[in-house]
């Protein structure tokens, strides 16, 4: 049996730039961190020599092409595994349009737990890449860059997209007591509602072929360098906040599906009760919104977004990782 660990993701700026639309023109820039919320999976081999797959139903196939979970059939077929196994998966929150980068991360698992089932040494490139791949280019679910390669190296990082198709994941190096300033700083809370990410994605791709959207996400990629360049300079949970918060004034810009007008209604109310700046995790419209604020505002902000579900959210720093076999 092995069993899989991989984290899901919080952004900060930069999102929209990790988008094959923008980063073929010029070149995208985000700052995440892994989190303490994870996709579990689990690999055994079958008696029955079918094979199962659980996830939120229960599969039952001869074959491969008869497995109906297109990520599963698909990583099965690249990996060409032919010996009947059970796959199952349970997740540490909802797994299904969060905004955390659980899809990706369920991809970026698989492809780990099922090398190593095969007895495959693999590395964190070549499990972001082909996980990108096979969203992008197989699934066409128009996915960006940036959730595959923060499950697989895990961390806080800076990630770089470039038109030829590269990826840098930098670790932003800090000194620990700022960093858990920072990380004990972030409030987030669960908006109750989730929704498919692509839909979001496909509308931010084809908005990028306009030239002010362009310039929109060129901007966020420069607010990207200033988030770095505040944590490695002054580390002013006020500056950050500020910056979060003109990137997400930008991104709303970006597409209509981005925001609602709940969220808008909460993420105002979470900015008069001492919040600093903000976001929804992810491609928009649902899932988890996230703050910046002074810790000794937290229980003021709590009370009046009482009716959202607060989650605590720590940081993480590994990616993807095998925990049996």
């Amino acid at each position: 049996m092995i069993v899989c660990r991989t984290p899901f993701r919080m952004s900060f700026v930069g999102g929209g730039s990790d988008i094959p639309s923008f980063f073929k023109k010029q070149k995208g820039a985000v700052i995440s961190t892994s989190i303490n919320k994870f996709m579990y999976q689990i690999i055994h081999q079958t008696f029955d020599k079918k094979f199962h797959i659980n996830y939120s139903k229960k599969e039952c196939a001869s074959k491969i092409n008869s497995i109906k979970h297109p990520i599963v059939r698909n990583v099965l077929k690249i990996l060409k595994i032919k010996t009947p196994i059970e796959i199952s998966s349970l997740a540490d929150i909802p797994s299904y349009g969060s905004g955390l980068g659980s899809s990706s991360s369920y991809t970026v698992g698989l492809f780990n737990a099922l090398s190593e089932f095969k007895n495959t040494k693999v590395d964190e490139e070549y499990l972001a890449k082909n996980a990108y791949l096979l969203e992008r280019n197989i699934l066409k679910e128009g996915a960006g860059k940036q959730d595959q390669y923060a499950a697989a190296y895990g961390g806080f990082n800076l990630i770089e997209f470039y038109p030829d198709d590269k990826v840098k994941v930098k670790k932003i190096l800090c000194d620990q007591k700022k960093k858990k300033r920072f990380e004990e700083s972030i409030i987030t809370f669960f908006t109750g509602n989730t929704r498919r990410a692509y839909k979001n994605l496909l509308s931010l791709n084809e908005n990028l072929n306009k030239k002010k959207n362009i310039s929109n996400v060129s901007d966020m990629v420069k607010l990207t360098y200033e988030f770095l360049n505040e944590i490695h300079g002054n580390f002013s949970i006020y500056e950050l906040g500020k910056i979060l918060d003109e990137n997400w004034r930008i991104k709303k810009t970006l597409s209509s599906n981005v925001s609602n007008d709940m969220i808008d209604y909460y993420y105002n109310l979470g900015k008069k009760n001492g919040a600093l700046g903000g976001k929804i995790l992810g491609a928009g419209n649902g899932g988890f919104l996230m703050f910046i604020a002074p810790k000794n505002q937290h229980g003021r902000i709590i009370k009046s977004l009482k009716d959202l579900e607060y989650v605590k959210i720590n940081f993480e720093n590994n990616g993807s990782k095998i925990l049996m076999k």
